[in-house]
């Protein structure tokens, strides 16, 4: 209320905060009224007057060694205290006599902080240092504090074999929690597990003293071999968290098992789950990733960009949506100019504070880096109470049973002659058509519907549909969360180095190419290339001139089309009579020939015989069929 905002190159003042719709007024007396969600994703919209966001810290903060990081973190407090006064910022104590900000210039306090690192055993620091490290914090944030002389440190694992790095972690799982374990108890227990995975003398394991320095570096130096378990004994506290108020105000992070499957990339069926970030106060879904059961969980910065950025800003965004809604089924909730016109107005914030529930996934120092620079706190979901049982993971449950029934609703009638029971696993969709099906069916069904527990005291019968929540709760609160910019959806997303060939850059099995690759061609460069992992249709390339540029999958207007749809899914359909030992639709005489009447699959194109396996499936003859392509 009352803020000064810039909208299609105007300057215009907030007068009003109704229904999820901000009134404004402009200085020639004109008069607005925009959707919340839409005023802040529009091109060129800005806050007048509002200090600018700290940058997000890169992803790459994983790799810098924890020397260095501490390194960081100490520039970090003193440089507060040379600016505030205070090392822990604005309202963390009263600040030391010689950097009260009241008391000496700037300059005095550079100058004093100089001398104390110097008399701390800090090496070549002045005050111009101290005034070099101050500014670059200020243009980069904390990631400008990180000494990139060590960025190639050598790794806590050093050379040692992956399957024996494996085996050390696996055998202090095993001996967790166990009183007299020792040391050499687990090497011998890694030495066992290595011989019983790969062969007895298949690994070759490195010298005593370096496993035990391996064991030292894996383990968790709070529960070293031979200390009991850690566990919660305590019993649970009463009450429960805390009412969200506002939108965007406690985001629920949780992870549900989804009822239906899909095909994965190897053609053979995967069980899925559904790891979500519900707003509390409102129950509207700010992001939802589908990935497979056994991978893991999400990563926490990717379910960050993924609610806090809106589609529209995103690169590329408008094209990608016209490509996934051209897949899928043929009847769809809805056509793509609403569903252009619904996801645009689809909440996206960034929360307040991030609520994860157990198991969820693990908190990196990457992401307390980000979340530090963008302001949110994290909290554990409390354990053992009723509200954790009924809040996000029991709405999540409840949302994962209904969409699996739309996604088996949403399938083609079989057609005739076609054998349904081919399909891998019962699986249908693919992963990214599934995703695709899961964000229409939440922006056009799960946020219209009325849900019991969005409810006022005073309307105890009166459900509200969580778009309908997130309007009220806006025009209540009177103040709208901002997201953040499209430029920080590829920021926020993990990152690797890749080498830039000459036909692009290849990642999981896929090529990626643009035209702003040409002039960096053949040098044998390696890039930054941050990537969505459950989204592979493009990737973000850090160039020469620091920004990310996206990146398109090469093959990927092949993936949508209904021939291509086609090939997949009677490639799954081989791969699964490949694993369950019969022929790929071919009757195998006892010559190893193909039958009459049967498919081709498995026979000698270019006259010969087909070879046979012990088990009796046509095997394709690759010297044979040289001379066809």
């Amino acid at each position: 209320m009352g803020a000064q905002v810039r909208f299609e190159d105007r300057a215009w003042q907030v007068t009003g905060l109704a229904d999820g719709r901000v009134h404004m007024v402009a200085v020639d007396g004109a008069t607005a009224c925009v959707l919340a969600v839409r005023l802040a994703a529009a091109p060129g919209f800005a806050v007048i007057g509002a200090p600018a966001a700290q940058p997000v810290t890169p992803v790459l903060w994983e790799a810098v060694p924890l020397a260095a990081q501490e390194r960081a973190l100490a520039w970090l407090r003193h440089i507060r205290e040379v600016e505030t006064g205070l090392p822990g910022g604005p309202g963390s104590g009263t600040p030391r006599p010689q950097y009260d900000p009241q008391a000496f210039t700037l300059a005095v306090r550079e100058a004093a902080k100089a001398q104390e690192l110097t008399e701390l055993g800090w090496v070549r620091v002045s005050r111009a240092t101290v005034q070099r490290m101050r500014l670059v914090y200020g243009r980069q944030g904390l990631w400008g504090l990180v000494d990139k002389r060590h960025l190639r440190g050598p790794w806590p694992t050093g050379r040692a074999d992956e399957r024996v790095v494996a085996a050390v972690l696996e055998a202090l799982r095993r001996c967790r929690g166990r009183r007299k374990t020792t040391t050499r108890q687990v090497i011998e227990l890694t030495e066992q597990i290595v011989a019983d995975t790969h062969g007895p003398g298949r690994v070759r394991l490195p010298a005593r003293s370096s496993l035990y320095r391996l064991v030292k570096a894996l383990g968790d130096p709070a529960e070293p071999p031979g200390s009991a378990a850690r566990t919660a004994t305590a019993a649970g506290r009463a009450g429960g968290p805390p009412a969200a108020l506002r939108p965007a105000e406690r985001v629920h992070v949780a992870t549900a098992r989804l009822p239906v499957g899909a095909v994965g990339e190897d053609g053979a069926g995967v069980k899925v789950a559904v790891t979500a970030a519900l707003d509390q106060a409102s129950g509207c879904v700010l992001a939802a990733v589908l990935h497979p059961e056994q991978g893991g969980p999400v990563e926490l910065s990717v379910l960050l960009a993924e609610m806090a950025v809106p589609g529209p800003l995103r690169p590329g965004w408008p094209a990608l949506l016209e490509q996934a809604h051209a897949g899928g089924p043929a009847r769809r909730l809805m056509s793509l100019p609403a569903r252009v016109e619904a996801t645009a107005a689809r909440p996206a914030a960034v929360p307040e504070t991030i609520v994860l529930d157990h198991g969820t996934a693990g908190v990196t120092s990457t992401f307390l880096t980000v979340c530090e620079s963008l302001g949110i706190s994290l909290v554990p979901a409390p354990p053992r109470t009723a509200d954790a049982r009924r809040g996000a993971l029991r709405t999540l449950q409840v949302l994962a049973g209904l969409f699996s029934r739309h996604a088996v609703a949403a399938r083609p009638p079989a057609a005739a002659g076609e054998n349904r029971a081919d399909e891998t696993d019962g699986a249908y969709w693919s992963m990214p058509q599934l995703q695709d099906l899961l964000d229409e069916w939440i922006t056009g069904v799960w946020h219209q519907r009325s849900q019991e527990q969005l409810q006022h005291p005073l309307l105890p019968r009166a459900g509200l549909a969580p778009k309908e929540m997130w309007q009220v709760l806006l025009g209540a609160a009177g103040r709208m969360p901002l997201p953040l910019a499209g430029q920080t959806f590829g920021e926020l997303l993990p990152a690797r180095r890749c080498a830039l060939t000459e036909s692009g850059i290849r990642l999981g099995g896929r090529r990626y190419d643009d035209a702003c690759l040409d002039e960096h061609r053949g040098r044998g460069d390696r890039f930054e290339v941050h990537h969505h992992p459950h989204d592979p249709r493009q990737v973000f390339v850090r160039l020469p001139d620091g920004q990310l540029h996206a990146v398109p999958w090469a093959q990927g207007e092949h993936a949508w089309r209904p021939f291509d749809e086609l090939l997949r899914r009677r490639t799954g359909t081989v791969l699964a009579h490949r694993a369950a030992g019969t022929g790929a639709g071919a009757d195998v005489g006892a010559d190893g020939g193909a039958q009459p009447g049967g498919d081709r699959t498995g026979t000698a194109g270019a006259g010969g015989t087909a070879a046979v396996e012990s088990g009796g499936c046509g095997v394709y003859d690759a010297e044979a069929e040289a001379g066809l392509w």
